[in-house]
């Protein structure tokens, strides 16, 4: 029995032993599933190395079956690309001047929406925050989601800047773009060319906190149609991303199609390679 278990146990008062208990649990049941999901991943990277399930097995003390029901259930491992345990999913606040008070635009609220049932449906807990209407934000929490360009957040707007490969720009006088600084080529959207047209250019990255205790995934757009583009490209590809940058520090730029009406994303298809921080560095 642990020391923690004998301490809950120990507890007279009622009301705070049912809360003890409750929230001991809620974190059991993270740990268990994070265990899970830790143990899958483990005979996955060790079939795909060409181990065969018996041996496996016979090098862990377990049975064939045993393996091969731990291969195929359980929490996925991509589910770690979001986080492990619980996620925080955070939008930006933004002034309304006829309402008198801060809103968040219909395009973040469904993009934090659909985050939220992509994490749950690989076992993770799900909370929500927002970017302040200041664009102050605590980016120093563990598994946090962030779905928010520079233009709102000086927070942000630094997070960014840490990009090794991929950068915002915003000329005066002119709208915002991408640039890939490896080809030098910027992206812009659509919207602001001389021929309209509903395209939208998203941002996906994996970035480094400001404490360096960990990292940051980032979410979003020229404007708010790309960042609705960018988690359906997350919800259809997740497995083939995990694949490959894992939980590495990495980038890409997103090509939205999205219908003018609903602002609702019609085609999504990746506008640069997947940039793996670590090896930019390092080239």
């Amino acid at each position: 029995m642990s020391d923690e278990l004998q301490r809950i146990m120990a507890i007279d008062d009622p009301y705070l032993l049912l809360r003890e208990v409750t929230t001991r649990l809620a974190d059991a049941q993270q740990e268990v599933t994070e265990l899970a999901r830790l143990r899958r991943r483990v005979v996955q990277d060790l079939h795909s190395q060409g181990l065969s399930y018996a041996q496996i097995a016979e090098k862990a003390g377990l049975s064939r079956g045993r393996i091969h029901q731990i291969r195929h259930t359980g929490p996925a491992p991509e589910g770690a690309f979001l986080g492990a345990g619980a996620v925080t999913v955070v939008t930006p606040l933004r002034w309304d001047d006829e309402k008198k008070r801060p809103v968040v635009a219909m395009a973040d609220v469904n993009s934090a929406k659909r985050l939220e049932e992509l994490a749950k449906s690989y076992g993770l807990e799900v909370s929500s925050g927002h970017v302040l209407v200041s664009g102050e934000v605590d980016l120093n929490r563990d598994c946090l989601v962030v779905v928010c360009g520079p233009g709102m957040s000086q927070n942000m707007s630094d997070l960014y800047a840490q990009d090794p490969v991929l950068s915002w720009e915003h000329p005066e006088n002119e709208p915002w773009a991408l640039l890939d600084r490896r080809t030098g080529r910027a992206y812009r959207a659509g919207a602001d060319a001389e021929q309209q047209r509903p395209h939208d250019v998203g941002y996906l990255g994996r970035l480094p906190r400001p404490d360096g205790n960990g990292s940051v995934l980032a979410i979003a757009s020229i404007h708010t149609a790309g960042s609705l583009g960018v988690v359906q490209l997350l919800a259809s590809e997740l497995n083939t991303l995990w694949g490959q940058v894992g939980e590495h520090h990495f980038s890409t730029l997103v090509s939205v199609e999205y219908d003018p009406e609903r602002d609702e994303p019609q085609s999504v298809e990746l506008l640069t390679p997947i940039y793996r921080h670590d090896e930019e560095t390092t080239a």
